[in-house]
């Protein structure tokens, strides 16, 4: 953690119809980012929601 606040080290992914993925946005914490990528899930969209760690490798 530094000075200017909270190290948000996790992100919410969003993947297209189409196969374009966008952040949604960083978290501080897995559970945090995961309710996010739950409740944008939940709308019925087509979209797919993921969380991803910052920085760690690709599954």
């Amino acid at each position: 953690m530094n000075d200017s606040g909270a190290v948000l080290s996790w992100l919410v992914i969003r993947q297209d119809d189409n196969g374009n993925q966008y952040r949604v946005g960083k978290y501080a914490t897995q559970a945090e980012a995961q309710r996010i990528a739950d409740s944008l899930d939940d709308r019925g969209h087509k979209q797919l929601y993921w969380v991803e760690r910052i920085g760690a490798p690709a599954q």
